[in-house]
């Protein structure tokens, strides 16, 4: 059985290294494993071993506790606001996913302008 913990940090995991463009092939090369055991992670199935975890962490340019963000948040059982229409896994989004890298290849400056503007038009929506 999976425990919820492993499989939060399986998605952090996946989420991380489709973000920076990383391939389940390229992660396992770096800290010295098969890809397969990358796959293994990121669904929960395998638990990684805190050494593991270190050295995918290294590897994806993150500290380790980047893995653990929101497992708090995600295990409240509380319902979001009814006026908010975001689904509560937003990474799980293939479409939000592009949106949030390609937000991340735009120059700063620039970037804080698209924000800024974004922002304007959610208020007005």
């Amino acid at each position: 059985m999976k425990h919820p913990v492993d499989v939060h940090v399986g998605k952090r995991i996946r989420h991380r290294r489709w973000l920076v463009g990383m391939t389940q092939q390229q992660l396992a090369e770096s800290v010295g494993i098969k890809f397969q055991q990358i796959q293994k992670y990121e669904t929960g199935m395998n638990r990684v071993s805190a050494s593991r975890l270190w050295d995918i962490a290294s590897s994806l340019s993150v500290p380790v506790s980047f893995f653990f963000e929101g497992l708090d948040a995600e295990a409240q059982t509380a319902s979001p606001e009814p006026s908010a229409e975001v689904p509560l896994d937003i990474l799980k989004d293939k479409e939000a996913l592009d949106l949030i890298r390609s937000y991340y290849a735009i120059p700063e400056t620039q970037r804080r302008r698209l924000f800024e503007l974004a922002r304007v038009l959610s208020d007005v929506a």
